[in-house]
């Protein structure tokens, strides 16, 4: 029986198969795999997902190591010279745009909830600089509810592993969270990610060294 046919037959789309196939090799390569932000509160995985948009994980805790020392508060940041908060925030990249974002989604929360950061979706989205990439990570690495987080990284690997045609983010988002249960959305968008700064990378993807090479549809070492 041809592939297609006995996956239809499990009641399984190529899609899902894969789904669940990648599922398996990130809980095996990353079972720790989470946010790599570092944060104490959901307001500072707030500020540090923003800082995020650009840049590296690992240069956003080196700013936010000093950054939650000078500001500890929305009021800090809404009360803050723009001007100084630029260059507070300069290491990570596009700085006006962020600080612009910070600053004014600061002030959104101290307008609308009390300086405290929402737990909603539909809140979340509202704030100035947030869309629905930085809500669930808010939504899946704090209060720990099912969220599928889409960045470059779980962009570029869903279209690789053939799990989704889509460009768009929130399509993705959507495509992404018909595959697998919710259960595992939040750890499949930590895993994917990992496995995209380690081994499939944008330019120079590790194919011989991925364990997904077996299943990928874009693995060049894959016999046709």
């Amino acid at each position: 029986m041809p592939k297609k046919e006995a996956l239809n037959t499990l009641g399984l789309s190529p899609a899902k198969d894969r789904a669940k196939k990648a599922l398996s090799v990130l809980r095996k390569d990353y079972p720790d795999a989470t946010v790599t932000l570092d944060f104490t509160t959901p307001f500072e995985l707030l500020v540090a997902t923003i800082l995020s948009a650009q840049c590296t994980d690992v240069r956003v805790n080196a700013l936010t190591k000093t950054l939650f020392v000078k500001y500890r508060s929305p009021q800090d940041f809404a009360t803050a010279d723009i001007k100084v908060l630029e260059q507070d925030i300069r290491s990570a990249g596009f700085y006006h745009n962020k600080a612009k974002s910070i600053q004014g989604c600061c002030k959104a929360l101290l307008e609308k909830h009390g300086g405290r950061v929402p737990d909603t979706m539909e809140e979340l989205v509202e704030l100035p600089g947030v869309g629905r990439k930085t809500a669930n990570v808010l939504l899946g690495g704090y209060h720990h509810r099912p969220a599928v987080i889409v960045d470059t990284h779980v962009t570029r690997l869903s279209q690789r592993l053939g799990l989704t045609k889509e460009g768009d983010p929130v399509k993705i988002e959507f495509a992404l969270r018909k595959l697998l249960p919710e259960n595992d959305w939040t750890f499949f968008s930590h895993g994917l990610i990992l496995h995209g700064r380690r081994v499939c990378k944008a330019l120079k993807p590790n194919c011989p060294g991925c364990s997904m090479k077996g299943f990928c549809p874009s693995s060049t070492t894959r016999k046709v």
